[in-house]
Formats: C-alpha cells, structure tokens, sequence
C-alpha cells in the first residue's frame, strides 16, 4: 500500500510525501511578470504546512504567453533573482520547489479573472494553431513556422533559467486550453500541415516541446506535464490519445504525468469529489508511468483511497490548500499519521501536545536572497 506520507523519488528529487500544491495563477504580478511578496507568503505558507511539492503557477515563457498583463514570467534573465528567491524560500520549508512553464495561445491577452477575464482592449495579439477563437476572447493567429519554432526555444530557455533559479522540478502545461493543449484538440488546431491533421500532428508540438526542454535541464531534475484528458466534449481531446501521448513523453524523458481535464472549451463537466481521478487512473495504468490526480481531493482518507487503489502516485490540491495551508498536518493527524508531519522547529509547539517531536531543519531567513 502507497501511504500518503511515504516518499516518493522522481529522477534526482525526493519527495517527502505524496502530497504537492498544483499551480494556481495569483495575477498578482506588475506588467513585467516579476514576482512579488505576495508569492513568497503565498507559497511560503504551503511549504510550511507540510506539502511535498510546491509548484509555481502558470510562468509565461515569452510575453506573447502570459493569460493576463499580471502573470508571472520567467522569459529573461531579469526575471531570475525574484524566482531564485521564491525557489529558496520553499525549499527552506523543506519542500521540493516546482514550476510550470506555459503559453497561453489563444487564451492570451485577457483581463484577470475577478474583473471579468474578458479580453482585454489594450492587450496583445494572442497566437495558436489555427485562427479559432475561444468564445468571448480575440481570434488568434495561426502560428507559421518561425512561431512555432519560437514557442519551442522560449520553453527551452525558461526551463534553463527555472534551473538555474533553484527550481528542482519543471512542469510543462499542456492543459487547461492553453497552447500546447490547443494544438493537441481538432476543435482549436484545424492545420492540414505537420503540426495538425492526425494524432501525430496534433502532439508533434508537444513532444518537440518536451524533447528541448529535457535536452535543456541537468538530468537529475524531475519533468513532468499536465495534460486534460479529455475536452469532455464530442470530436476533442481524448483519455485514449492522453495514454498514447503519455506512452510517447515518458520515452522522451518525462516523470510525472499531471492529469487534469476541461477549459479548452466551455462544456458541461460532471463535477463531484475526485471527478479526474479515472482520468489519472487511465494515464497511470496505459502508460506505466507516474502521475498526479487533482479535482476535488479534500479529505484525507479519499486522498489516501486513491493511492491505496493505484489510481495516482500523487495528489495535487490546489483550493484546499489556499483554504488551509496545513492540510497536510490535519491529514497527517486524521490518518493517525502525526509522526509523519515535518513542521518547521518553530511550529513544534503547536504539535507536540498531539505526539509530534522534532521538526525539519530550516535555514535563517536571513540568508535568503533579496526579493528582485
């Protein structure tokens, strides 16, 4: 049986429990993409509460990429040192430090979600496979062979500097609707040259992607890649063509499979607690590799049943944890796992009444980089 606070080791980075934060966009940045102290508490705090993994939101890999003028980026040099210190930051809670890297395509140039998230009018040009808008958002242009080209070094040069900022583990988005998901779908990507067409076509874009981006990266950092698997609507992206293409990643380098589902376009999905779990179950078991489930995990006996049933490798929660950073620790005293928790020396107290001693070793605060 798989605990929920056993490690877990991907290439040269170990988890120290099965439990990771997925990346969740704050569109909290300046227009140019720099982190801010927002991040640092943000994810600091999750880091602290016990999650194995932190992942950093969706990071622009060009400009052209980010969702909104407030995301984050990591396109150039500069945007390094403030990364460098987010890396650090979660890692002195004695979490792996993550990030995804992602170009929004066609989902681009739009205003953040609380204003509307509506296109935005003095935005940008988004791009994408074919010139097929997503309802209510600018109508793309199709990406000529430059473009793509460009696509593919911008991921390879963000994943360079993502290592270089201290980030142990990469993740690749290929979901949610964004550029390289657009390409996988016959509803956003209507090509008739290599990069559309077939099922080989279609995902040309995201093994070329993978492909630079692991020749780009130590060997001893983790990969891994988010895919929906499935559009949940008629003639999209299918569970089928998210094992085969899962099969082919894995050859190429990747692992961990992130397996979500939806957003490419609106559809009614069947929402109810674990709702991707089958999906994850299907990549996990077709493909022989190890993923991640997310979607509605929010009680720590279903999040242990889906690592006891060979579902996932890993649970990834998302609003839970901005619900309660210390998921972890509640979960770990609910499964009567208390000596499973890893809080920093400066929480013991808040858990040696309950049978937890000891803690992980954090360095001083002040040995951090500054902040930019």
């Amino acid at each position: 049986m798989t605990d929920l606070f056993s490690p877990l080791t991907l290439r040269g980075v170990t988890l120290r429990n099965r439990i990771g934060v997925a990346p969740m966009c704050q569109y909290s940045c300046g227009p140019d993409g720099v982190p801010t102290a927002w991040h640092l508490g943000h994810l600091h705090a999750r880091a602290i509460g016990g999650a194995a993994l932190v992942i950093v939101e969706a990071t622009a890999v060009s400009p052209e990429g980010r969702i909104t003028p407030r995301d984050v980026g990591l396109w150039s040099d500069a945007h390094v040192p403030a990364h460098r210190q987010l890396a650090a930051i979660i890692a002195s809670a004695g979490a792996v430090p993550g990030v995804q890297i992602a170009h929004a395509g066609r989902k681009a140039s739009t205003a953040e979600p609380w204003i509307g998230g509506l296109a935005t009018e003095h935005g940008w040009q988004p791009v994408g496979p074919s010139a097929v808008g997503f309802p209510g958002l600018h109508v793309p242009t199709a990406l000529d062979e430059e473009g793509i080209a460009k696509v593919i070094a911008d991921f390879a040069a963000t994943a360079k500097r993502s290592v270089e900022a201290g980030y142990r583990f990469i993740e690749i988005h290929a979901a949610h609707g964004y550029l390289l998901h657009q390409f996988l779908s016959p509803l956003s990507n209507q090509r008739n040259d290599a990069w559309g067409g077939d099922f080989e076509g279609r995902t040309r874009l995201a093994r070329e992607v993978v492909k630079a981006v692991r020749a780009a990266i130590p060997d001893e950092i983790a990969l891994g890649i988010r895919f929906s698997h499935t559009d949940w609507t008629e003639g999209g992206w299918t569970t089928e063509e998210t094992v085969e293409l899962s099969r082919q990643v894995k050859a190429l380098g990747i692992d961990l499979i992130d397996v979500s589902s939806g957003a490419l376009v609106p559809a009614q999905i069947p929402l109810a607690p674990g709702y991707q779990v089958p999906g994850a179950a299907a990549v996990r078991a077709g493909a022989e590799v190890a993923v991640a489930a997310v979607g509605l995990i929010t009680e720590p006996q279903q999040a242990q049943d889906i690592l006891t049933e060979g579902k996932a490798d890993v649970i990834l929660l998302a609003r839970e944890l901005l619900r309660d950073p210390y998921w972890p620790m509640h979960a770990a005293k609910a499964l009567g796992r208390l000596d499973a928790i890893q809080s920093p020396p400066q929480y013991d107290r808040a858990w040696s009444m309950q049978g937890k001693t000891g803690g992980v070793d954090m360095p001083v605060a002040a040995t951090l980089p500054a902040l930019g």
